[in-house]
């Protein structure tokens, strides 16, 4: 079953961002603009985890944790435009689990909302080794091999190999692998992550002319074949 994230934040586009990038990701959304708008859904919905705006109208962050904490224990990433240490602190301190720092990266979000799940034990760790075909990626140890040889990558290279490798068979378009690998607030254009491919290319495919794995699939995007 996908893990429900409950999203708490009173700007819209900031909801929205998050649920649909969310939802890419795999898991179920909730939202709510105020933590006792949040509180109610929170107590119907159960949640796996909450992301959590620290300064809301009518009850904010730190108003919700101290209510909520009272009765379930559920992982609260807060989201914080503040820098001040103390702030963070004191948010550790009422039981948030992590906090991130506006303005965030998608990808950022993504993995400290499966870091706290590991840690909480709500899910197990990922596959630290990837395979398709003849390419074999270990995300941990950082390294690539093709035919039982290693081949060095830059780290975008690497990156973008492991995206699509984690999402073979689907295709997936010059902008979604931009935002994948440089997150929502990336610059850039799309045509940049032609040139990484055409040189990923070079380094992991027997015939770069003729690629077996990455595939351009014309109009769209890319994916990999196993």
């Amino acid at each position: 079953m996908n893990k429900t994230i409950l999203v708490v934040d009173d700007k819209a586009n900031v909801r929205t961002l998050l649920r649909e990038y969310l939802t890419e990701e795999g898991f179920r959304v909730a939202t709510a603009e105020n933590g006792q708008q949040a509180l109610y859904i929170a107590r119907d919905e159960k949640p796996d985890l909450i992301i959590l705006d620290i300064m809301m109208p009518e009850m904010g962050g730190y108003d919700f944790l101290r209510a909520y904490r009272k009765e379930s224990q559920t992982p609260v990433i807060l989201l914080t435009a503040r820098l001040e240490e103390t702030d963070k602190v004191l948010g550790l301190e009422l039981g948030a689990d992590d906090y991130v720092t506006k303005p965030f990266g998608m990808r950022e979000i993504v993995a400290r909302i499966r870091a706290v799940l590991r840690r909480t034990g709500q899910i197990a760790p990922p596959a630290e080794i990837l395979r398709g075909g003849d390419i074999t990626l270990d995300i941990d140890g950082h390294t690539v091999r093709v035919g039982g040889d290693y081949v060095d990558l830059t780290p975008s290279e690497f990156d973008l190999l492991a995206i699509l490798m984690q999402a073979s068979g689907r295709v997936l378009s010059r902008m979604d692998l931009l935002e994948k690998l440089q997150g929502a607030a990336f610059e850039g254009v799309e045509r940049t992550i032609d040139v990484h491919i055409r040189n990923l290319r070079t380094k992991v495919e027997a015939d770069p002319a003729n690629p077996r794995h990455i595939e351009t699939v014309f109009g769209v995007g890319y994916r990999f074949r196993a």
